[in-house]
């Protein structure tokens, strides 16, 4: 055995590595593993994140990433999300402004490049929790254990609890927090005096540098500043647990700062077991939770996007065969805890103290003691706490062939099997992470349970037209959660559209009763009503809908739709204008309120808005369409041909285009030109309203013309 190893690390059967031979071959291995998702869509929680943030947006100024969380809500609002995770979004909106737009590759490079690189540098953080912080004469750092860092990089690398951290691009703030975190441990080791033989000396300077990095992890993810306590369990005197500690509580108090507000609200369908009650039950789920997140760890098979809602049901007495897992799971860490503190082994001591410090200290934020987190579980948390879990299991492996010698073989197959299956499991699973059906649907054999995974099954169906079978999840949706408001909305939609308005009324009427505020149910069920006939009710639904979300732009177009049923046509065009000053840019209702004009005979006015509407919304077809119906009665036909003409180059499959067109020219007297347009509506839609009766009228014109022409 060679001095500078530790004893078990020549057991390991892997080549003696040169560093840069190591960390090329981690890196290889982390890209072979999610490198087919470097094609997906965006997926899941991305299209908050990214394709529905407009701090991502050059137009956006660059200082609101600085005042808005990870959503690009506001942080002082009561309904942020208090994620605060600036440097990330920053680097989303560099991925924007490179590719020229919401191209979803350059997202995805990123993350597959970030997490090689984080599996490479891990083979640094591992060879400081293995041999400690030994150098050579010339001050070089020594890897006592250069064979055990190599494997545990490798299992990092291939881990397939890390595929939602990089094949989901919001997984993003979990690889940058991880590249800062491992910088931050590399900077605060550089610190102490190398080759002095003295634990007391240390450079201030590097010990500065670390908290910053910590404060940069952070900023791209909350649990970053767990780097700290992982810091102090490393040579750790006074003056050094002082820096941090200060530089922790500066932190701690920034943080608080920005949030503006308390810490956001989540519902008990977030994490049912912190609204338990009953004390030792709480506790008792929270343990089980551990013992899921441990188990998903040693065997990364059942993995899902989303563990809420039902997905695992909560322990209700001490008599659950489920409380046997949680005895098995303290019986081993308390076991690992005892090898920490008691082993007779010093060098055993170290790695297993170390490696579990890594694997609870970042997990902490998440385990629900210090404050309530948002989800039950969640495998993108798991990520920095799998480089312990990765340690333990190469150290355990070197010990077990160092200690069990004949069975070594047999213990080299199993790990190579282990390897293999993860580097498997990750190709599959990050191919799942593709798209947004293969993500949902792959779901539904690990939590038939959970209500939510029925709800983006239904979705995904309905947003690609499949209503018929978005029905059938949605039902599902509602019966495991039978308070599931949006599940409800969606459903009631599709109701609606199906023109089964009993049905739909009553599913949206459901929705408001249990979320009074949900303003999007109170706008369906107003169209519902509205196509009922249900005047007063469906003002009334409209009404609360405003009342509940002040700028819905959207609800005041269909109350203008209701007045104008009604003949109310005062009201309708207030409505419109409130929903274009909400939203300049909504097209239907200006053109809405141009049609009102016309068909009321106030031409000019109608006039003044398209105009209007067509210097906000220049490359329009409908509007220009309705703008030149007014221009050719106001017998402006050169201009109004001009906006017919546009509208063709835009929509050149137009029939009502055509048809319109011709009936300008008909009115003109280019006859000629009016038959060819009206020829070409026909061909379009044979049956457009009119079109026909226009054309044998302009066809007995023409014919009568000939017969006086001589």
């Amino acid at each position: 055995m060679a001095l500078c190893e530790v004893y078990w690390d020549h057991q390991i059967p892997l080549p003696k590595p040169f560093l840069i031979h190591a960390k090329v071959t981690v890196a290889l291995v982390a890209l072979l593993c999610f490198i087919n998702s470097y094609d997906g869509e965006f997926v899941f929680d991305d299209s908050e994140a990214i394709v529905n943030n407009k701090d991502l947006k050059p137009s956006t100024p660059l200082n609101n990433i600085w005042s808005n969380d990870f959503w690009g809500s506001n942080l002082s609002s009561n309904s942020s999300h208090k994620s605060y995770r600036p440097l990330t979004v920053l680097t989303f909106r560099l991925n924007y402004l490179l590719a020229g737009g919401l191209n979803p590759i350059g997202f995805h490079v990123l993350n597959i490049i970030l997490h090689a690189a984080i599996s490479a540098l891990m083979i640094n953080v591992f060879a400081i929790l293995t041999g400690g912080l030994a150098y050579d004469d010339k001050g070089r750092m020594l890897n006592l254990a250069p064979k055990t860092s190599v494997l545990a990089g490798l299992i990092f690398a291939a881990h397939p609890i890390h595929t939602e951290s990089v094949a989901g691009i919001v997984g993003r703030a979990d690889l940058l927090c991880a590249v800062f975190f491992q910088l931050s441990f590399i900077t605060y080791c550089k610190a102490f005096s190398r080759g002095s033989g003295r634990d007391d000396r240390f450079s201030v300077q590097w010990v500065v540098v670390s908290i910053l990095l910590c404060a940069a992890a952070m900023l791209c993810k909350e649990q970053g500043i767990t780097v700290l306590f992982s810091e102090i369990f490393q040579k750790g005197l006074l003056t050094r647990l002082a820096l941090m500690g200060l530089g922790g509580l500066a932190m701690l108090y920034a943080r608080w700062r920005i949030m503006g507000t308390g810490p956001p609200a989540f519902t008990e369908v977030d994490n049912p077991a912190s609204f338990e009650e009953n004390v030792f039950l709480r506790i008792v789920n929270y343990n089980y939770y551990y013992c899921l997140n441990a188990w998903l760890l040693l065997c990364p098979w059942w993995l899902c996007f989303d563990w809420s809602m039902g997905c695992v049901p909560l322990i209700k007495s001490a008599t659950d065969w489920r409380m046997g897992w949680l005895l098995l799971l303290w019986c081993f860490l308390i076991g690992l805890i005892k090898q920490a503190l008691y082993s007779p082994d010093r060098q055993r001591r170290r790695t297993t103290t170390l490696a579990l410090v890594l694997l609870v200290v970042p997990f902490l934020p998440a385990c629900n003691v210090f404050f309530r987190v948002g989800f039950v579980i969640a495998e993108r948390v798991l990520y920095l706490s799998s480089a312990g879990y990765c340690l333990l299991l190469a150290f355990a492996f070197g010990h077990c062939c160092y200690r069990w010698s004949k069975y070594r073989n047999l213990l080299r197959v199993c790990m190579l099997v282990l390897l293999c299956f993860y580097m498997a499991r990750s190709a599959l699973r990050s191919h799942q992470w593709q798209s947004e059906k293969r993500l949902f649907t792959s779901a539904l054999s690990v939590c038939p349970l959970n209500a939510k995974v029925h709800y983006n099954v239904g979705k995904n169906l309905a947003d690609r037209g499949n209503t018929t079978a978005a029905i059938g999840y949605y039902r599902e949706a509602v019966r495991l959660h039978p308070t599931y408001v949006h599940a409800m909305n969606n459903l009631g939609n599709i109701m609606k559209e199906r023109n089964e308005l009993i049905e739909a009324e009553q599913l949206l009427t459901t929705a408001v009763a249990i979320q009074p505020d949900f303003a999007a149910a109170w706008m369906n069920l107003g169209i519902v009503r509205n196509s009922m006939r249900k005047y007063e009710d469906a003002e009334y639904s409209y009404l609360n809908a405003i009342r509940f979300r002040k700028k819905y732009p959207d609800c005041y177009y269909n109350l203008g739709r209701l007045y104008a049923d009604q003949n109310r046509h005062v009201d309708a065009l207030n409505a419109w204008r409130n929903a274009t000053m909400l939203k300049p840019d909504h097209s239907l209702a200006w053109n809405n309120m141009v049609i009102l004009l016309d068909n009321t005979g106030n031409l000019g006015q109608a006039e003044l808005i398209g105009r209007e509407a067509l210097r906000l919304l220049p490359k329009d077809p409908t509007i220009m369409f309705s703008l030149a119906n007014v221009l050719g009665k106001l017998q402006k036909y050169k201009e109004s041909e001009g906006f017919f003409l546009r509208a063709l180059q835009i929509n050149p499959n137009a029939a009502s285009f055509h048809g319109n067109l011709a009936v300008l020219y008909h009115r003109w007297g280019k006859l000629e030109l009016a038959e060819k347009h009206y020829e070409l509506s026909l061909n379009l839609d044979p049956e457009a309203p009119g079109t026909r009766d226009n054309y044998n009228m302009l066809r007995r014109k023409m014919d009568q013309l000939k017969q006086l022409t001589p």
